[in-house]
């Protein structure tokens, strides 16, 4: 009876979900509804699952619109139906161009023209798959209309796009959010009509009873269309299902590559390595994952034909037919890693492999993947939904409803009592709550890619993103279900910097005995990187250098790969909110401590001290512990994040956990805390071959730091840094010995450089010069260098705002002048300079010289250019400080103090706000000290709330010195923000007779 229904998914328009809708179609004891989003297919499969648990019987569809005008509504007869619809919606979103008025002559699909439409276009012609759409409002007219006799083509069209007035005064916010309008502006031809709603059966019946024939013909529309997706249980593998022909083709591939893997992995090779080969292999063959391996191991051997640096991880980590087919670098033997969190008899869907690349080789790595499996529009993107957030729907609203941005910004932020706002401020409020986790528009999933067997448009149309790969409609969540798994294809900084960092060491130290990144495991025990790990000496290497993990390092002593693998998965939030990090800690340095744990958990996890570090531990914890199915182990492990935690398996696993520990005879109180150590930190950590492959790409940054640390700083600076600003990075270099320069004209690059020890800061750190400017220069150097200022203002184009940033950041100090006669003189010659900025001389032009007073420049002012212009000053930063030095201890005498109060002077590194257990704000601040070592603090609520960390610069700090595990912090009582010297550019006069110093371009 409904064959145009809108869920949410008809994007700022609908306003019901597909569950809503749903739960209508129940609530009116309807067995079929058909689901028609506008150009839009993301709810289709899901309410497809949905429906089926309802016994529903589900339809899907497409309405066709330009704009808000509606051309047709289709339905699809079968699954080859919505192949067709969705070929001709991602036809049209790909090329960005309008549906054409009449639709295509569909094979598998119905197509529906409402009846003015019809009348418009003057239709009298029909095939069999064409209808024409009644509405309530058009019985009147079709009484004298020429469709009068069409009875086989009459069909209900009743849009169901809201079911209340505050659904469509809410839908009516959606259109003028679309169209960046006022709400009073919002055209009426814009919006739907109230009535779009569900109505009884018996009304519907009441309304066409002189015309009983259209409610049959509507039936009959529904009855024939049968669409067959399988989910869940039921689901069956999509992915592409052979990459060598055949299944019998494609397994023997895959022999042959672990026959040659064990040769190049393996010195020995064992019968621990030969049973965990062949069991792995029966059971991939079994689960039907072979072409699955093999798709990842064709990227693999792209990206290295290219001699891209990658990680593999995620789960399949724990695979030893991934370690010998080189799409990991983690050996399952060496670390013992458990087989069923790979795969067991139980598991539908294949291991994840997330393999990252640096940013750029990842594109061309993503291109390969759509041209090599995507020659039958097999290969898309996985999307995502951007939903409205609190604030975000606040903006759009106060928009919507014309409020200053004064009082946008203050209903945003919250800051205000409930019981002083006016009408429009409530409603705003009232509607942005109704907005929540609504979908707002299509994103792109961060890395995975979809490779089916059959056409992608099977499953969900496609359209085109900035990134110009074809991207569904749906997310991660709906293509599990149906059978999809994808292959996540991820960016990553920390590769890059690996990669630049060997190019800029071949470079800068060509006689360098470089070690081969890719084999890292003699970087594991090598001692000297051990012990720098030790130390926490970690900054600016792959997911070791943040404060909290050089705490942890610290605290753990780690100076191991084990342990450090162990501490890839310890520091992520579960298991710190569980309460297991510091538990761990304990027993890792106290072999005393390990008698407190539960004996049967220790056994299960004996290499943790009995404690859930990893994502399996769920698994091994829930099967011998709770005596779960594996099947079921895996069910409560997926639960513990995303929505599939609210499914019934999930609350039927939950429950049964605890029932069978009960039943076991397990006290309750034990089960209760060990359920909530599960449930507190499942969702957040790692599979432990996941922790190994992070611990892996960590070892070799290590090495580059620990043996090349000024190229491999140089590296970090040229790929975007990393946990911090360029600053920090840029300050390691010098406490390993970097000489570093300001960006030169005749000797940087635009990314930074280096030549031996001294490092010249690239010309993209300088706020504000264009980036035709550093092209510029760049490309007008090639055969020789700048000789004067003359010279080099002949030779590039440049405007003197241009100029004035490089003259006083020191780029032309090779010219030899100092920067005030430079900016004298390029104020003078302005004129001189051509009009067109892109058009050079082809002779050189006469300039006039002219004699100068002798200027002074101090450090002091120079200090402050480069605050302007770089973010920072290359001085020290206390060279700025104008309180005395003599009263403040330094980090290396802190050990001394331990339980007393002192004062330190710090800069600024980086804080975090976060909150106590009770919802109060503490800090945690990371400092430099006067020598450049770093101080971590901690600011309990109290002293948080009083002495607040909100900008950066120099902080004198009251404090006492604690120690954990050796590890030390200052608990703040008092820290206030020190002064700077006055800035010498601002100064009235300048002694000696000069003229006052430029401030220009502020």
């Amino acid at each position: 009876m409904y064959l145009n229904c809108h869920s949410t998914f008809s994007l700022r328009y609908g306003t019901l979900s597909e569950e809503e809708l749903l739960a209508l179609a129940e609530h009116y004891d309807l067995d079929c509804i058909a689901l028609t989003d506008i150009n839009n297919t993301s709810a289709g499969l899901n309410f497809v699952r949905k429906a089926k648990e309802k016994n529903i019987k589900p339809v899907l569809g497409i309405d066709f619109r330009n704009g808000i005008e509606q051309c047709y509504v289709t339905l699809a007869k079968n699954n080859e139906g919505y192949l067709e619809l969705n070929n001709f919606l991602a036809q049209h979103l790909h090329k960005k161009i309008d549906f054409p008025e009449i639709a295509p002559a569909f094979e598998n699909a119905f197509t529906i023209y409402a009846f003015e439409r019809a009348l418009e276009l003057d239709k009298t012609h029909f095939t069999e798959n064409e209808f024409i759409g009644i509405g309530i409002h058009d019985l009147n007219k079709l009484r004298f209309s020429q469709y009068s006799t069409y009875h086989d083509k009459l069909v209900l069209l009743l849009p169901v796009s809201f079911n209340s007035k505050k659904d469509f005064n809410a839908h009516r916010l959606l259109r003028a959010i679309d169209l960046n309008c006022l709400l009073s502006k919002l055209p009426k031809e814009e919006q739907a009509l109230p009535d779009e709603i569900m109505f009884a059966p018996k009304k519907i019946e009441n309304l066409f009873k002189d015309y009983p024939q259209i409610v049959s013909n509507s039936q009959e529309v529904l009855k024939s269309c049968n669409l067959n997706f399988k989910f869940a249980k039921e689901r069956q593998n999509q992915n592409l299902k052979t990459v060598f022909g055949s299944e019998q083709n494609d397994y023997n591939k895959l022999l042959a590559l672990c026959k040659k893997g064990l040769k190049e992995r393996y010195e020995e090779i064992t019968t621990e390595i030969t049973d965990r080969l062949e069991k792995e292999l029966k059971l991939i063959k079994k689960k039907d994952f072979v072409s699955f391996f093999l798709i990842n191991w064709k990227i693999i051997e792209y990206a290295r034909s290219k001699d891209y640096f990658y990680v593999g991880r995620g789960s399949g980590a724990n695979s030893i037919v991934a370690y010998l087919l080189r799409i990991t670098d983690v050996d399952p033997i060496e670390l013992d890693l458990y087989f069923e969190r790979f795969m067991n008899e139980y598991r539908s869907s294949p291991p994840d492999f997330d393999i990252d690349f640096s940013t750029w080789d990842r594109e061309d790595v993503t291109a390969y993947i759509f041209e090599e499996f995507g020659k039958n529009n097999q290969v898309a993107l996985l999307g995502s939904y951007v939903t409205f957030k609190h604030s975000g729907a606040v903006r759009e609203l106060g928009k919507v409803f014309g409020l200053p941005k004064t009082e946008i910004d203050k209903l945003s932020s919250g800051k205000f009592k409930a019981s002083e706002l006016d009408t429009i401020s409530q409603l705003i409020l009232k509607y942005a709550a109704y907005f929540h986790k609504k979908p707002n528009y299509l994103s792109i999933h961060a890395g995975g890619i979809l490779i089916s067997d059959k056409p992608i448009h099977y499953f969900s149309a496609t359209h085109l993103p900035p990134k110009n790969f074809p991207t569904v409609q749906f997310d991660m969540h709906v293509a599990e279900d149906v059978g999809l798994c994808k292959f996540d294809i991820l960016g990553q900084r920390g590769l890059g910097k690996i990669k630049d960092a060997v190019s800029i060491i071949k470079q800068n130290q060509p006689e360098a005995q470089l070690l081969d990144i890719r084999n890292p495991k003699p970087f594991f025990t090598d001692p000297n990187i051990n012990a720098m790990i030790a130390r926490a000496e970690c900054i600016g290497c792959f997911y070791v250098e943040s404060p909290a993990m050089r705490m942890l390092l610290k605290k753990l002593a780690v100076n191991d790969y084990q342990t450090l693998v162990a501490a890839s998965s310890i520091i992520r939030p579960g298991v710190a909110k569980s309460g297991m990090m510091r538990e761990y800690i304990l027993r890792h340095r106290n072999s005393e401590r390990r008698k407190e744990a539960h004996p049967v958990l220790w056994k299960i996890m004996p290499d943790t001290y009995g404690i859930m570090v990893y994502q399996e531990d769920v698994i091994k914890v829930a099967h011998h512990y709770a005596k779960l199915t594996l099947d079921e182990a895996d069910v409560l492990r997926r639960g513990m994040s995303g929505k599939f935690r609210s499914r019934e398996e999930f609350q039927y696993v939950k429950d049964k956990f605890r029932s069978n520990c009960i039943a076991n005879g397990e006290p309750e109180d034990v089960v209760d805390e060990i359920w909530r150590q599960i449930e507190s930190f499942a969702g957040y950590a790692f599979a432990k071959g996941h922790s190994a492959s992070y611990a892996v790409e960590s070892y070799q940054s290590l090495y580059l730091k620990c043996y090349f640390p000024l190229e491999y700083m140089v590296a970090t600076l040229n790929n975007g840094g990393g946990f911090y600003k360029a600053e920090f990075y840029i300050h390691e270099a010098k406490m390993h010995g970097a000489s570093i320069e300001a960006p030169c004209i005749n000797k940087s690059e635009i990314q930074t450089s280096i030549y031996g020890n001294t490092i010249y800061l690239g010309l993209q750190h300088l706020e504000g010069l264009e980036k035709k400017t550093m092209l510029g220069i760049i490309n007008n150097r090639v055969h020789s260098k700048y000789t004067s200022y003359d010279d080099f203002i002949q030779r590039v184009p440049i405007s003197l705002e241009q100029q004035e940033i490089l003259i006083r950041i020191g780029a032309l100090r090779s010219l030899g002048k100092d920067k005030h006669s430079l900016l004298w003189e390029a104020h003078y010659k302005e004129n001189t300079i051509p009009e067109n900025e892109s058009q050079q001389s082809f002779f050189k032009i006469s300039l006039q010289n002219f004699t100068l007073p002798t200027f002074k420049t101090s450090k002091v002012e120079d200090a402050f250019d480069h605050m302007e212009l770089l973010g920072f000053s290359l001085f020290n930063p206390f060279f700025l400080m104008k309180k005395s030095l003599a009263d403040y201890l330094l980090a290396k005498e802190l050990k001394l103090y331990i339980d007393q109060n002192v004062k330190v002077a710090g800069y600024l590194v980086t804080f975090k706000n976060t909150k106590t257990a009770k919802g109060l704000r503490m800090i945690f601040g990371t400092f430099l000290d006067l020598d450049g070592a770093w101080i971590d603090t901690v600011l309990f609520p109290e002293v948080a709330n009083k002495y607040p960390i909100y900008a950066r610069g120099l902080y004198h700090i009251e404090a006492k010195v604690t120690s954990e595990f050796d590890f030390i912090t200052l608990e703040v009582s008092k820290i206030e923000r020190l002064p700077y010297l006055a800035d010498p550019r601002f100064a009235t006069s300048v002694s000696g007779g000069n003229k006052p110093a430029l401030k220009t371009g502020s």
